[in-house]
């Protein structure tokens, strides 16, 4: 085995307990149930990694993950274990964004009601929802996303922003890296919330230009990130469901400041 060929397997083995990690992690939190699904790009390759179609979101295990391809098929993984149906959202999202290396697909019911309702669109109410003060695109389509055409779709209805909402279905969140892309779910659903029961006082006042900017330029983004992953895993790990061992592999690539 060449020395390239030896680390893009260590470099896997890590993302694949991230992804583990992270999807449990969501689960244990409440932001995903029974559906949903995380993805992490293997850097330098056209491949990432996902879970298969049908394990238990709090039970996923980096054995059985698998590598796909940017055309959504699996190249490598335990027998008899396939791709999501909606794989095509990861693939063609990581395609569109090579600035984007995770990408986690949830349904979390308040912020599914803002696709509903012909009232106000969801924005920036929280200071850590200024992450998407370019805008919040709404997918149209409620279908499940099981081709590459409605990936494509989706990824161009996502197109330059870091969210979206898929109406009466979901939402898409795209980050840096998968620790990155739990703590922006967390924080986009919490958003959502904030919204939804600030608007039973009265008119919500959205964050403005001039206050997300504020916010941004004093926010350590990657301190941040390892932070609440470190807070996540510890809660993890503690109700038992992330074993301890994943911890350290899993923060290896986490930026310490």
């Amino acid at each position: 085995m060449t020395g390239t060929l030896a680390n893009t397997d260590k470099i896997v083995e890590r993302l694949k307990i991230e992804v583990a990690a992270c999807t449990r992690l969501m689960n244990l939190e409440g932001i995903m149930d029974y559906s949903g699904h995380v993805s992490a790009r293997v850097p330098g390759r056209e491949l990432f990694v996902i879970q298969d179609l049908d394990m238990a979101r709090g039970d996923v295990h980096p054995d059985n993950l698998l590598l796909a391809d940017f055309d959504g098929n699996k190249v490598d993984g335990p027998d008899g274990l396939f791709p999501p149906a909606e794989v095509c959202i990861h693939s063609e999202i990581l395609k569109a964004r090579p600035d984007i290396n995770s990408v986690a697909h949830v349904h979390p019911d308040t912020a599914i009601l803002f696709t509903l309702a012909d009232g106000p669109k969801l924005s920036p109410v929280r200071n850590h929802a200024a992450r998407w003060g370019d805008g919040i695109p709404v997918h149209p389509d409620p279908a499940h996303i099981n081709t590459p055409e409605l990936g494509k779709a989706l990824a161009d209805t996502l197109g330059s922003h870091n969210a979206a909402l898929i109406r009466a279905h979901g939402i898409v969140v795209a980050a840096e890296n998968v620790p990155a892309v739990l703590i922006d779910t967390v924080h986009f659903v919490e958003n959502a919330e904030a919204f939804f029961r600030a608007a039973q006082l009265g008119p919500v006042l959205p964050l403005t230009k001039q206050e997300m900017a504020s916010f941004l330029e004093r926010f350590r983004r990657p301190r941040h990130i390892r932070k609440l992953w470190d807070y996540y895993m510890g809660r993890g790990i503690t109700a038992g469901a992330v074993p301890a061992e994943w911890a350290g592999v899993a923060e290896q690539a986490l930026p310490t400041s």
